[in-house]
C-alpha cells in the first residue's frame, strides 16, 4: 500500500476483533497487518487444545475480513522479517505474562531493535483485565494469598471495554501459509468447541440472562449445567475478561450471582500474576512447606504407574473421579469440582507429585491454562498459594455424594453404572449386581490411602 504507512497486530492470547486494545493501538497508526506465528509448540503440544486454536484462527480470520497472514515459526524471525519486508513502523501486541511468551517477546523486541531500521514492539493490554505485576503490597512485593490480593485486585480497577478502531484499513497482499487442517481428535470425542468470537459473545449473552441469576446456588454441582462455559475463549482471548466485568458491575449489588462470577475471574488473575512474580512455580512448587516429601514415581515403580494410568483412564473404581477422567477426555473440559475431586485423588490417594497430573491435564483440556492449571494443582497438592492444607484429603465417595447427589453425573459418564439408580452409583461395591457391567473394582482402599497420606505429611513436616 503505497503511501500509507503500515504497522503489525500479532495476535497471540487475543483472537477477536471486539475490544481489542492492542488492535485499536495499530489502527491509529495507518493499515493494519494482522499476523499469526504458526510456532511449532502450540500445534504439538495438545491435538484437542490446537483444534480450539485453529477453529479460533478459522473465525478470525473471517472477522479480519480474510487479512490474517499465517507464517511459520520462530517468531523471533519470522516477526522482525515480515516487519522489514512491508516497511512496518510498529509490531503491537498485547502482553505476555506468561514465562515461555515473555521471553519470546523479549527475544523479537531483539530482533526488531536490530533491523536497518529498528521498529518497536507495543505492548498494549494483556489477556487479563489487570496486568500481571500490576497489583502490589505496600511493600511493592506480589501477593502469595488470595483474600489481600483480591481486594487490592478491585481497588487497583481496569479498565472499560475498548471501542472498535473508526476507519480500520487492513494491509493486503502479503503472501501467507494456509490454515493447518484440523488435526484428528480422539474417536471418543463428543463435539469440537466452536473457540469463536461470535460464539463466546453469544454464550456470554445467553448465560448472562438465563444462568447469572442461579450462578450461586448449581455452581458446585456436578449433575447440573451451571458454569459459563468461557474458559476455553479466555483461554484463547476470543472474549476478554475486561468485557465480562463490564456487564457484571452494574449487577453486583441486586445479582448474587455476579459477585460470585467476579471472584472466579479474580482467582484466574490472581494465578497468572502469582506465576508473574515467580515464574519458577510453573513446574515447581510455589511453597517450601513440602520440601521433604516423599512421592510415588510412576517412573520408576511399575505399580504406581499402573495406577497413574487408572486414573487417566477413568477406571480407578472409585465412580465420581472415573466420571471426570472420562468427561475430560471426551469433551476436552472438566468441571472445577471434578477436577479438584480427581487431583486430590491423583496428589493423595496416589500420593503422586502435581506435576505429572498437570501433564495429563494440559494434554487433554482444550481450555488448559499453565498459570490456572498448574496453581490450581498446587492447591490442591497443598504447595501453592492458599493450598488445602496436605492433610485435608478429598473423600470420592462423598464429594460424589455431595455434589452429584443422584447419580446422573457417574451415569452420564461411567455407562457401566448406568442401571444403577440415584446415589447407588456412586458406591457400586454394595449393590448386588454393582459389577455386572465391567466396572473395575477401586484400586484401592481411600480409608488406608489416607492414612498412608497423612503420615508421609507428617514425616515431611518433622
Amino acid at each position: 500500500m503505497a503511501g500509507v504507512t503500515t504497522s503489525l497486530l500479532w495476535v497471540r492470547r487475543d483472537l477477536r476483533l471486539h475490544d481489542h486494545p492492542a488492535l485499536c493501538a495499530a489502527a491509529q497508526e495507518g493499515a493494519v497487518l494482522p499476523v499469526f506465528v504458526l510456532e511449532p509448540t502450540l500445534l504439538q503440544e495438545s491435538p484437542v487444545r490446537t483444534h480450539a486454536l485453529l477453529s479460533a484462527l478459522h473465525h478470525l480470520q473471517e472477522l479480519y475480513d480474510g487479512a490474517l497472514v499465517f507464517l511459520q515459526g520462530p517468531a523471533q524471525q519470522a516477526i522482525p522479517q515480515l516487519a522489514a519486508q512491508v516497511k512496518a513502523c510498529s509490531v503491537h501486541i498485547s502482553a505476555e505474562p506468561q514465562p515461555w511468551g515473555y521471553q519470546r517477546d523479549r527475544e523479537v523486541e531483539q530482533g526488531l531493535s536490530l533491523l536497518p531500521t529498528p521498529v518497536p514492539l507495543v505492548r498494549t493490554g494483556s489477556p487479563y483485565a489487570v496486568t500481571p505485576g500490576r497489583v502490589r503490597t505496600g511493600g511493592g512485593r506480589g501477593y502469595r494469598v488470595f483474600t489481600p490480593f483480591s481486594k487490592a485486585w478491585r481497588d487497583h480497577g481496569w479498565p472499560r471495554p475498548a471501542q472498535a478502531p473508526t476507519g480500520l484499513r487492513w494491509h493486503r497482499g502479503v503472501e501467507s501459509l494456509p490454515l493447518p487442517p484440523l488435526p484428528d481428535l480422539p474417536v471418543s470425542y463428543v463435539q469440537p468447541v466452536d473457540s469463536g468470537q461470535q460464539r463466546a459473545l453469544l454464550q456470554w449473552h445467553h448465560f448472562l440472562h438465563e444462568g447469572l441469576p442461579d450462578y450461586e446456588q448449581p455452581r458446585g454441582r456436578l449433575d447440573q449445567p451451571g458454569t459459563t462455559g468461557l474458559s476455553v475463549h479466555l483461554k484463547f482471548g476470543s472474549i476478554h475478561p475486561r468485557t465480562l466485568l463490564a456487564d457484571l458491575g452494574p449487577l453486583l449489588e441486586r445479582t448474587p450471582g455476579a459477585g460470585r462470577l467476579l471472584t472466579q475471574l479474580c482467582w484466574r488473575e490472581f494465578y497468572a500474576d502469582v506465576l508473574w512474580h515467580h515464574p519458577d512455580s510453573a513446574w515447581s512448587d510455589l511453597s517450601p512447606a513440602l520440601a521433604g516429601m516423599r512421592y510415588a514415581d510412576p517412573d520408576t515403580d511399575p505399580d504406581v504407574a499402573a495406577g497413574v494410568q487408572a486414573w487417566e483412564q477413568g477406571r480407578t473404581g472409585f465412580p465420581v473421579v472415573d466420571a471426570g477422567m472420562r468427561q475430560m477426555v471426551a469433551t476436552g473440559w472438566m468441571h472445577n469440582r471434578a477436577r479438584m475431586i480427581t487431583a486430590s485423588f491423583l496428589t493423595k490417594d496416589l500420593r503422586v507429585w502435581w506435576p505429572h497430573g498437570a501433564r495429563v491435564f494440559l494434554r487433554h483440556l482444550h481450555d488448559g491454562d499453565l498459570a490456572n492449571n498448574n496453581h490450581g494443582w498446587q492447591w490442591v497438592a497443598g504447595t501453592g498459594t492458599d493450598a488445602a492444607p496436605y492433610f485435608r484429603v478429598f473423600n470420592p465417595v462423598t464429594q460424589g455424594q455431595r455434589y452429584d447427589p443422584d447419580g446422573a453425573y457417574v451415569r452420564r459418564w461411567v455407562p457401566e453404572l448406568a442401571h444403577l439408580g440415584g446415589a447407588a452409583a456412586h458406591e457400586p461395591w454394595k449393590h448386588p449386581q454393582g459389577y455386572q457391567h465391567g466396572y473395575p473394582p477401586r484400586i484401592l482402599d481411600h480409608a488406608q490411602a489416607r492414612q498412608e497420606a497423612l503420615a508421609a505429611y507428617q514425616a515431611a513436616r518433622t
